[in-house]
């Protein structure tokens, strides 16, 4: 079984490194990097991002990141958001009555949760469908949260045809994660949510072994 060679976006978010590592602890290749040549050539994608919607994608489009994105996925190769990093491939993030364009590959807007305590940090349940890959064997588990904003809604995609969305709450129901054919994303960090987060990557990694 081959080790599947990905790329860790390098564009200036600050959990690269433990993304890298949790990416490596269940056999993958990785490279931290915005080479777009590296990116290109590796079997897959993962844009991690923390902090200000408005700050990462300022650091995404520096590193022409919406264009490497499209190219991957046009190659047929995986690519996999983390947090900010899922938040990023709506339509817009709304922050402090400041919205700021995303990669616009899903409907919708990212703004911040209803809820009497923010931010929501910690473990928390997910709702994945029946149909979720990233999640399977996972429905029982729990993920490490870090976030105040979310899509709270979902309402397709673009295109038409259908997405796996997963759902958790926290004072509002948000989404969770989304599977939608090469591009998923979690809200959630699987790189610090132990052996379940572990057992996403690796359901992540499978079709490139």
């Amino acid at each position: 079984m081959s080790a599947p060679v990905v790329v860790v976006l390098d564009y200036g978010s600050g959990n690269l490194r433990s993304a890298e590592r949790a990416l490596a602890r269940v056999g993958a290749q990785v490279t931290v990097t915005a080479d777009p040549a590296a990116v290109l050539a590796a079997d897959g994608l993962v844009v991690p991002g923390v902090g200000a919607f408005a700050a990462c994608m300022a650091g995404l489009r520096a590193v022409d990141g919406p264009a490497l994105l499209a190219a991957v996925l046009a190659a047929g190769r995986p690519v996999l958001g983390i947090c900010v990093g899922m938040q990023v491939l709506f339509e817009a993030g709304v922050e402090h009555g400041t919205a700021t364009p995303g990669f616009g590959r899903w409907p919708g807007v990212v703004e911040r949760l209803n809820a009497p305590v923010l931010p929501h940090i910690g473990w928390n349940t997910v709702a994945p469908p029946p149909q979720s890959v990233l999640l399977r064997g996972l429905d029982q588990e729990r993920f490490y949260f870090v976030h105040s904003y979310a899509a709270l809604a979902w309402t397709g995609r673009q295109g038409g045809g259908d997405a796996a969305v997963t759902w958790s709450e926290h004072g509002c129901r948000f989404v969770a994660a989304v599977e939608d054919g090469l591009l998923s994303a979690t809200q959630f960090h699987p790189e610090k949510s132990g052996d379940a987060g572990s057992a996403l990557l690796e359901n992540w990694l499978e079709p490139l072994r």
